[in-house]
């Protein structure tokens, strides 16, 4: 299965929930799959996306949020893992598409073919921490606590077009829909 639809899959199970999304293909293909006011695109700030969705989560406590990453931007914060974990925001869903690869800089390895991901969030202390394939995402969404998820792809990326909102738009689309 290829990054563009295990976006395909998630967006299936997102209704009302705020989403956060990594910068590059990935955003570009969640632009183009399902574009809507409660998507944040990230143009940029690669390894952030969990530390955006942790900080709206935190000030907007009874709203979801769901964040997608990428192994690559995981593998640039692993600092987010302990934060998130530790605050534990029940609102907040992190995904993380893990193809193994820096999918928006040329697909090169990352160390994350080498790593299992839900095991470095388990032992961080995550207690729901899954394989995208063991769950269904609206009862993680719903559960009492912050949740990791890690999503299997092949690397690649889609012909997906160059999102056609500046980021002041993208921010205050975004903004005016919380």
């Amino acid at each position: 299965m290829a990054r563009y639809e295990a976006i395909q899959k998630i967006m299936e199970s997102i209704e009302e929930e705020l989403v956060i999304c990594n910068i590059g293909f990935p955003s570009r293909e969640l632009y183009e799959i399902d574009d809507r006011p409660k998507n944040f695109y990230m143009i940029g700030s690669m390894g952030l996306a969990s530390s955006i969705g942790f900080g709206l989560a935190m000030a907007k406590p009874h709203k979801d949020v769901v964040v997608i990453d990428g192994d690559g931007s995981l593998l640039m914060n692993m600092g987010s893992l302990v934060t998130i974990f530790a605050n534990n925001p029940s609102n907040l869903t992190w995904i993380v598409i893990d193809n193994g690869a820096y999918g928006s800089t040329g697909n090169q390895d990352t160390y994350a073919q080498k790593t299992d991901l839900v095991d470095i969030a388990k032992a961080v202390g995550f207690k729901n921490s899954f394989d995208f394939t063991d769950i269904t995402l609206k009862d993680v969404i719903r559960s009492d606590d912050a949740s990791f998820i890690v999503y299997k792809t092949e690397p690649g990326n889609s012909d997906a077009p160059i999102i056609d909102l500046d980021p002041i738009t993208i921010k205050e689309r975004f903004m005016s829909s919380i």
